[in-house]
């Protein structure tokens, strides 16, 4: 059972940058996100950071 919270913290959070990303460029509207250059910087750090916990996901249930 190790390894399933971040490996799920993880794959949230590369989904919610790359939605940050796309509304922060503006290729989705509707939100007072479009077009706020803001969200097109922060979605990228935080779908890295995800990045990161999915690979410290995948190694911990690795090392069993």
């Amino acid at each position: 059972m190790r390894g399933w919270l971040p490996l799920t913290l993880g794959l949230l959070a590369v989904v919610i940058g790359a939605v940050w990303t796309v509304q922060g460029l503006g290729y989705v509207s509707g939100s007072v996100m479009t077009d706020q250059p803001v969200w097109a910087v922060l979605g990228p750090v935080v779908a890295l950071a995800g990045l990161v916990l999915l690979w410290l996901g995948l190694r911990s249930r690795r090392r069993r």
